[in-house]
């Protein structure tokens, strides 16, 4: 199934090519065919032959999308850690970072991965060993998958850097994101994306969910702090977007965050409910200004659980709020690429929703990817009842499942 996939990418992209080149070809012997000379009165009653159309480029992702079951579109919203894939793992057991990782595919987990197609996996440093390590089951995950995965991981640079921070990886060290910012020049942002998107790319990552794009404003914020390049929203902007400049180098897609702002909490969602006391007059003067200033340079926005009640009118999670991400991110800010969840088994969301409850809200909301949800079976056929119901509409499965093989095509990911 996944060499189908590649092939049949390969094949229309070979028929695009083919129609392209055929094109100037076809305009130039109908000009050398045209008499130099005045026509005669019956060439002028002459019907002219009918102009050849050219023919229309198929477009693959729209083909694949058509291609796929149900059951695999489903899927393709789900990004989980490799450890949700072995069923012998308890939930806690999934979520705990001491505890041990799997670090190698197994027969089971192919089994799973065929019964939940899933759209990527995410690693974490339980689940790193050695390069050779993480390259093979990489490597092998793509292999046992349908669909080509979303290969992610937390590499920001400085305190969250899954890869780099392993002393079994000789990989470059940044201090933090705010160290290379004191520079206010995005090309050192730049350099620095440059640099960890290549060694991604080297280990067979296609997704980091970086760079962070807050603006640290409060000094009490116990999650972001020296994550964010800067408290001052412009120049946070402008080297937000050089970081995102550099992943582009590297081929890899990188992912804003944490829309729409995490840099003036004092909470943390994964231990609980976050509430940003702002309006969104507020927002638009601070916390926005990165996310406004590179929507089209990022193919990726994290949307975060924290609450805004004064933008929202109510407690609901920026994650799973239609305002927050039809109408502002989408429509005021005019973004057209995945929207993807924070964590869903986080406590902002697990100490008031299920696992299903979540998943079929943040799609409802606007987003297209579901990040690690508190159990992935319950979320998955959850989605999938509410696809077949209606609950869903089958459009706007389409809709998400669209863009998200947009961006693996633009990539080079279904090619793989």
């Amino acid at each position: 199934m996944k060499k189908r996939f590649a092939a049949f990418v390969s094949t229309v992209l070979a028929a695009v090519l083919c129609a392209c080149s055929a094109a100037p070809k076809d305009v130039l012997s109908n000009k050398a065919a045209q008499p130099t000379e005045a026509p005669t009165q019956q060439a002028q009653t002459t019907q002219a032959a009918p102009t050849e159309q050219p023919t229309p480029e198929p477009d693959p992702v729209q083909q694949l999308l058509e291609e796929m079951t149900l059951e695999q579109k489903v899927g393709q919203l789900f990004l989980v850690r490799p450890d949700s894939l072995d069923l012998s793992q308890t939930q806690d057991q999934i979520n705990d970072a001491k505890a041990d990782g799997v670090t190698e595919l197994t027969d089971a987990m192919r089994q799973t991965l065929a019964e939940y197609p899933v759209g990527g996996v995410v690693i974490f440093g339980k689940n790193l060993e050695s390069p050779q390590q993480i390259t093979q089951f990489l490597d092998d995950l793509q292999q046992a998958s349908d669909t080509p995965l979303f290969t992610a991981i937390d590499e920001e640079g400085g305190l969250v850097a899954r890869l780099a921070n392993n002393a079994a990886f000789d990989l470059p060290q940044y201090e933090s994101a705010a160290a290379v910012g004191t520079s206010g020049n995005p090309e050192d942002a730049r350099a620095m994306g440059h640099t960890i998107g290549g060694y991604l790319k080297e280990y067979g990552f296609n997704l980091d969910f970086a760079p962070v794009a807050d603006v640290n404003t409060n000094p009490d914020n116990p999650v972001i702090g020296t994550r964010a390049f800067s408290s001052e929203p412009q120049t946070a902007a402008d080297l937000v977007g050089g970081a995102c400049a550099g992943f582009a180098d590297a081929g890899i897609a990188c992912t804003l965050k944490h829309f729409p702002g995490h840099g003036d909490t004092s909470e943390d969602t994964h231990v609980g409910t976050v509430t940003l006391n702002k309006t969104l007059d507020d927002l638009r003067s601070c916390e926005l200004v990165p996310f406004a200033q590179n929507v089209n340079n990022a193919p990726l926005i994290m949307a975060a659980h924290i609450t805004v009640p004064q933008v929202t009118g109510d407690d609901t999670p920026a994650s799973l709020s239609s305002v927050m991400l039809t109408d502002l991110l989408r429509g005021e800010l005019g973004y057209q690429g995945l929207i993807v969840t924070d964590s869903l088994a986080m406590q902002a969301i697990t100490d008031v929703y299920t696992p299903g409850q979540a998943a079929v809200k943040a799609l409802q909301a606007g987003a297209d990817l579901l990040l690690m949800p508190n159990g992935l079976a319950d979320a998955y056929t959850a989605v999938l009842e509410a696809v077949q119901d209606g609950t869903i509409p089958q459009q706007r499965l389409d809709e998400s499942v669209q863009r998200i093989l947009q961006c693996k095509y633009q990539y080079g990911i279904l090619t793989q």
